[in-house]
């Protein structure tokens, strides 16, 4: 593929303002994990406290994600991606002004989480533009937005450390309020505009099994991630005693494997298939986080979760390579469904982890208790993917280019495998 050909081939300017609509989102969404110590500091949190701060913004992310979907639909990306920039004005000013107050820390977190849900926002801007060749590179670009996470650890407490952690809120208006004028004069809807979506297709995904499953899969690739993108700061404060500006740069670090490597996973599954690449993911997870569970040497415990996290990130992009293949004619309403799931996924981690440290003294049964999830994923995706069959042929439909998967143009689920399954 050639980049000029790339370039022509759609509106580069919408690109980039969705790669930074998403990119400025998701460092807002974990930055009260990210400076859960130094929150935690002030208020005297106990263990359970501090991994539920850490999950109120995901869960807040897990819940707009399909009415977010659903606006896209309806009045396009662009202005609901502004109406949500601007949504999120309102906690990042609320926690600097009114931060002194725990109750009002937490019901701000939870509105932080509309940041989490742009990427039922940004990919389908993006994608929109693209023709289906090209949809891989588009989305891809798009995507890395996520790398925000990184930005996050590696910068807020730093700024904590220097002004306060309720003034690093005051000083993310900036690149919110610098991103949303962006937004407004480089964004542009594509001509191309999908049929919306009705509310009742989100429930009619339910009649089929596979939805749960899938559901189940993103919740500990995506869930997995983004939890420990919000918890491990504090997890290396408290376990290893380290600094909060180094726990932050330590969890930056792992923060990046997971980040960058989820398109590795896209490639990989492509290549090998999704649910061969899926199962040995899982169970890479599941032992490197088992690793974690015993409570190691430091480095020893930097050098599993990186590799867990570059196993969840490499996972997120397996299972979007699995989902329009099994959900080719439902594309658009499973994304919403599987990206919420993610991030209650997302929610339940961090949760996990804070109630097993005050309840059993210990992080390590939480992280056991996660290992055994992936465990129990990789069994699952055993039994349920016998019923699935993909055919090497050029596929008979349009995709749903609203999609914030890439699709792969030469694979199909073949109709007699619905069938066929249980």
């Amino acid at each position: 593929m050639k980049v000029k050909d790339f370039l022509k081939s759609g509106h580069p300017p919408t690109l980039f303002a969705a790669f930074l609509y998403f990119d400025t989102s998701f460092m807002i969404w974990v930055l009260m994990g990210v400076l859960g110590v130094f929150i935690s500091d002030d208020f005297g949190l106990t263990a359970a406290q501090k991994g539920f701060l850490a999950a109120v913004p995901i869960l807040g992310g897990a819940l707009v994600r399909i009415p977010l979907g659903l606006l896209v639909d309806h009045i396009g990306p662009k202005k609901t991606g502004l109406l949500g920039q601007v949504i999120v004005l309102i906690p990042l000013l609320g926690v600097w002004l009114f931060g002194s107050d725990l109750n009002a820390v937490f019901a701000f977190g939870l509105l932080l989480g509309i940041a989490g849900g742009s990427f039922a926002v940004a990919l389908p801007l993006a994608s929109r533009w693209y023709p289906a060749q090209y949809q891989g590179m588009a989305l891809g670009i798009a995507g890395a937005g996520n790398s925000g996470t990184v930005l996050a650890a590696l910068f807020a407490p730093s700024l904590a450390e220097i002004m306060g952690w309720r003034n690093v809120f005051g000083i993310a208006l900036v690149p919110v309020l610098l991103t949303l004028a962006a937004f407004y004069f480089l964004a542009k809807e594509s001509p191309a505009q999908p049929k919306p979506k009705k509310f009742s297709d989100y429930f009619s995904v339910f009649k089929e099994a596979d939805t749960f499953w899938f559901c189940f899969f993103y919740g500990i690739t995506f869930g997995g991630f983004v939890g420990l993108a919000s918890f491990l700061g504090i997890f290396f404060h408290d376990q290893y005693g380290l600094s909060k500006v180094m726990a932050g740069n330590i969890t930056a670090l792992c923060v990046c494997a997971g980040s960058f490597f989820r398109p590795v996973g896209g490639y990989l599954a492509d290549r090998f298939g999704g649910v061969k690449m899926l199962s040995l993911l899982f169970g890479a997870v599941a032992l490197f986080v088992s690793g974690v569970a015993t409570l190691p040497s430091f480095i020893l415990a930097v050098t599993f979760i990186f590799l867990a996290m570059a196993g969840l990130g490499m996972g997120n992009g397996a299972v979007f390579q699995l989902v329009p293949l099994r959900f080719k004619n439902e594309i658009g309403v499973m994304t919403g469904v599987v990206g919420a799931a993610g991030g209650l996924g997302g929610f339940f981690l961090p949760t996990i982890l804070g109630f097993f440290k005050q309840t059993a003294g210990s992080y390590g049964f939480g992280f056991l208790a996660f290992a055994f999830f992936s465990f129990a994923a990789l069994v699952t995706l055993q039994i349920v993917q016998k019923g699935w069959s993909f055919s090497q042929r050029q596929p008979e439909f349009q995709p749903d280019f609203s999609t914030a998967a890439s699709l792969h143009p030469n694979l199909i689920l073949q109709p007699e495998a619905a069938a066929n399954r249980e």
